[in-house]
């Protein structure tokens, strides 16, 4: 079953993964993951930590969350259940897309993935009552070296669908990207 692998087109680190779903009178089937198809398209990762996510209310934002190195993450997202509103931030200092970030649609019904590799902030916003998120990860959580950057950061000018969400106590207190440790620097294309 093969993949539908787009690149972003002004970010192309980020990918934008369809998977091919299988209907008949019984419901649907659907790959969400294949080493192999996903190595072909340059996506060549181990994933060590699969985490799962409910939000209960629409306007639900979480994030903007990553990892610092040695423990950065690379994450594969999709909504198993519901809709939200997905985000990933460049904030590998050099990179020709530094700052600039990419939003999309994720939903249950759509079954559209987001690969976000190391070097990005990713947050997300319910858009229905109940939304599940389900994520691979290429680094375990790490407490120590986990950073936020505020949601609404003036500097990268992020479009979200909500203009009062629904914040943990960490992301309400979260510093802008020019306030928080970040120890990412592009090294040119692969």
């Amino acid at each position: 079953m093969p993949f539908e692998f787009r690149n972003h087109d002004e970010i192309p680190d980020l990918v934008i993964v369809r998977p091919r779903t299988l209907d008949d009178g019984r419901g649907w089937f659907r790959e969400t993951y294949k080493r192999g198809d996903f190595e072909r398209h340059g996506i060549a990762v181990d994933f060590v930590q699969d985490n799962h996510s409910c939000s209960t209310a629409r306007g639900v934002l979480r994030g903007l969350h990553y990892q610092l190195h040695p423990m950065a993450q690379g994450k594969l997202i999709r909504c198993s259940a519901g809709s939200i509103w997905d985000v990933a931030v460049d904030i590998r200092r050099g990179s020709p897309t530094y700052r600039k970030w990419m939003g999309t649609e994720l939903s249950a019904e759509n079954g559209d993935m987001l690969w976000i590799p190391e070097g990005f902030a990713h947050g997300y916003c319910t858009l229905t009552d109940v939304a599940e998120v389900l994520y691979k990860t290429t680094a375990e959580y790490s407490p120590a070296h986990e950073r936020a950057i505020r949601w609404n950061d003036s500097a990268l000018a992020i479009r979200w669908p909500v203009e009062d969400p629904s914040l943990s106590p960490k992301d309400a207190a979260a510093s802008p990207l020019s306030g928080v440790e970040n120890n990412f620097v592009w090294r040119g294309a692969p």
